[in-house]
């Protein structure tokens, strides 16, 4: 029988079963146990030798934390909170409050103004506090303004009663109102979740972005303390807790912080919403370790019950998109109890363990703000008591419109974002600018470095491939003038490369050239390599190559499943890692056994690939020297304005491909700087013109600059070549059949 004849060299091949699914849980069981062995190794990243020496070493911890959240703007600096609106005079002359409240707005940025409410005592502060919400309340509901937060847990209003000047500012919510681009498709994402996609492509995140919020309002604060001193503090709850956490971390000027309903140990960052995704934080960041950036300043973690979720908004017929993995659970008082002993060991370094605090407030079923918290943030120099246990009155503004202003907060940060997006063509030609093409021997030796930043930046490495290679397989075709073998290469531990080579019959003592045939999203290697498949977008172009003679080999990339393929998008990025990690570990391997053949050249492998095999010829060929050529069809493109674009019907910010974002891609790489990698390399492009991955007009646009880069400065015209034809998003097979030919040397 066909199967029972393994290829020489080989062990037989008998697993039965689905090969692509066992990869992709694979890949899990490897991430699930990385993420083990990361916590577990945390600790030792963060030995010190004396206190300041290990005090100075919590600068260097910041910065990266700073970089990896995108809280790297320059702020405006500003003499004054700008006040809006202040509550009508009914409410602010109510006798034995204490205080007025003030709806004020203050800059950030240059293009973006932050926006809350301000608490002002009658008298001299006592401190002054940031008070952030969860992201599902507003400022007037921790105000006691609106219903929605009971009177227990409006610690901004009771901070108040207690003389300390308090801002609440506004945080993006959890609604999906105006996700989407109006009049072309909305989604069901959340604000939060829009605005997270966008960012990260750009280096930058809703949570920096929400830091620097924060952080302006300390700049303001500060400038308040020249003149009248007052301890500052900052207090959240929920995703309030979690920025408090990072704002107080990076901020030494922030004295006391409460973080509430949100620290715990062991945090499955994959299980919380996307916008939780914040790349590489837990190769050196849990909860433990953002505390010890706050040691030995004062930090009280209050285990309330945290806000719960089950996931984004409903789809409807109308919106989707969303990453529909992404709850929020109350930590339990054990898993906070556990996080808050392993911040403790950090505070002893610095003998400042007194200044961490654990309350549980109500057995860890009670409102964020308890009596004792607040206590403690205040250090017993409270000078009145809370002067209500009710709610404050309702609010009486004239011409509030809290949507309103939600809406211009959610727009001013999608505005910033896309001025970054603007700005990053420059920032790639910053980056690039040391580079020497005078030679192709100059510029392959001057963008190594830039291969490497790529590669461990962006696309996250792991070593190369630890396992013998174990090559087994099984002859599955006999074809007229090819022999089909499936075959399978071990990688990392549960981690395995798996294939279909295809062998011309007339190979006699001759290194032939190989075409690596990569399908697309969902897509199998049966859609390419298979004699009896003729798929639409593929039409059998492995088996075409190799009944011109041509060895080809279709592997099965991990990019199937669906959601499930997605996770590992999830699971990977906190570990500065990502699905293409694995792909270029598989491809290495890949290629070190075809290099081993007794029928392939090594120095004439090309790769071919249709779709998300398109974007694996952009991501793979750059990195892996092994392969001699690259060809992308169906996918090449303005990749920049492909996962940002708030105004194109092509962007990926309106569909359910989450896991294309890549952290600061567009300040380091757009496609055309990828492909110049490929230099002195030959690189093409295959394009349909109705190719619904994008315009012809942003794929030309892009590859101008390929074509300039190898005419002018490689002196290589030959090298690269773009052919559009007319046809959908599928393989053609002609122009790039010739340039295979001409530049694997074969003649068909």
């Amino acid at each position: 029988m066909l199967a029972q004849t393994p290829l020489p060299g080989t062990q037989p091949l008998t697993w039965e079963g689905d090969w692509a699914a066992q990869m992709v849980e694979g890949i899990h069981v490897f991430l699930d146990q990385r993420a083990k062995d990361t916590e577990k190794n945390r600790e030792r990243l963060w030995v010190a030798g004396s206190p300041q020496e290990y005090l100075q070493s919590l600068e260097a911890r910041r910065h990266r934390l700073r970089e990896i959240i995108g809280a790297v703007d320059r702020r405006a600096p500003f003499p004054r909170l700008e006040i809006i609106a202040p509550i009508d005079r009914s409410i602010q002359d109510k006798p034995g409050m204490g205080y007025r409240v003030l709806t004020v707005r203050w800059p950030v940025f240059e293009d973006v103004s932050a926006e809350g409410l301000l608490l002002q005592p009658e008298g001299a502060p006592i401190a002054r506090i940031v008070a952030l919400p969860d992201a599902a309340w507003s400022p007037e509901m921790l105000a006691g303004l609106v219903a929605g937060v009971s009177p227990a847990g409006q610690f901004a209003r009771r901070l108040a009663e207690r003389s300390c000047l308090v801002v609440i500012p506004l945080l993006i919510n959890r609604q999906d109102t105006w996700s989407g681009i109006d009049g072309i498709r909305m989604t069901n994402q959340p604000h939060r979740e829009y605005l997270y996609r966008m960012t990260f492509e750009v280096g930058r995140h809703i949570i920096g972005y929400e830091v620097q919020m924060v952080h302006s309002v300390v700049d303001w604060f500060s400038q308040e303390d020249r003149q009248q001193k007052a301890p500052i503090g900052i207090i959240g709850y929920g995703e309030g807790g979690l920025l408090a956490l990072y704002s107080s971390a990076l901020d030494t000027r922030i004295e006391r912080t409460i973080v509430s309903g949100y620290f715990q140990s062991d945090r499955e960052v994959w299980k919380e919403p996307i916008y939780r995704d914040v790349w590489g934080l837990s190769q050196e960041f849990g909860d433990a370790e953002l505390a010890a950036l706050i040691s030995p300043r004062k930090l009280i973690i209050e285990s309330s019950r945290g806000p719960e979720i089950s996931g984004p908004p409903a789809e409807t017929t109308e919106r989707m998109g969303a990453a529909p993995q992404g709850q929020l659970v109350s930590p339990t008082v054990e898993s906070t109890q556990k996080e808050v002993e392993r911040a403790r060991s950090f505070f002893r370094r610095l003998s400042a363990d007194v200044r961490l605090s654990l309350v549980v407030s109500d057995g860890g079923n009670g409102p964020p703000g308890s009596d004792v918290a607040l206590n403690e943030l205040l250090e017993s120099s409270m000078q009145r008591a809370s002067q209500s246990a009710n709610p404050y009155p309702l609010d009486l503004r004239h011409d509030t419109d809290i949507d309103s202003r939600l809406r211009r907060q959610f727009e001013q940060w999608i505005g910033h974002t896309q001025n970054l997006v603007k700005q990053s063509p420059q920032r790639r030609e910053e980056f690039w600018s040391k580079t020497d093409s005078s030679s192709p021997e100059r510029w392959r030796e001057t963008t190594q470095a830039y291969r490497d930043k790529i590669w461990d930046d962006v696309i996250g490495r792991l070593p190369p491939p630890s396992l013998p290679t174990n090559a087994r397989s099984r002859l599955v075709y006999d074809e007229p003038k090819f022999r089909g073998y499936e075959v399978a290469l071990d990688v990392w531990p549960e981690v395995f490369a798996y294939g279909i080579l295809l062998v011309p019959k007339n190979i006699e003592n001759e290194r032939r050239p190989v075409v690596v045939c990569q399908h697309g999203l969902e897509g199998r290697p049966t859609d390419v390599a298979d004699p009896k498949i003729d798929s639409p977008f593929y039409h059998r172009f492995a088996v075409r190559l190799a009944e011109e003679g041509f060895v080809t080999f279709a592997p099965q990339n991990p990019y199937i499943g669906g959601d499930r393929f997605r996770l590992i998008q999830r699971k990977a990025h906190p570990l500065k890692l990502s699905l293409f990690s694995f792909i270029v570990g598989q491809h290495q391997r890949l290629l070190e056994w075809l290099s081993t053949q007794p029928f392939v050249d090594s120095h004439r492998i090309g790769f071919y690939g249709l779709s998300y095999g398109g974007k694996t010829a952009m991501r793979v060929p750059p990195l892996l020297d092994g392969y001699a050529l690259s060809i992308c069809s169906a996918d090449f493109n303005e990749w920049i304005w492909k996962t940002t674009s708030v105004d194109s019907k092509y962007s990926y910010l309106l569909t359910q491909e989450y896991d294309m974002a890549e952290f600061n891609l567009a300040n380091i790489a757009n496609y055309a700087e990828l492909a110049m990698l490929m230099a002195p390399r030959p690189f093409m492009v295959e394009r349909g013109h109705a190719d619904a991955v994008a315009p012809d007009e942003w794929v030309a646009y892009e590859y101008a600059k390929v074509r300039r880069f190898y005419v002018t400065r490689m002196k290589l015209p030959e090298q690269t070549t773009i052919e559009f034809f007319d046809g959908p998003h599928s393989i053609n097979g002609k122009a790039t059949f010739d340039f295979l030919r001409q530049h694997l040397n074969w003649t068909k």
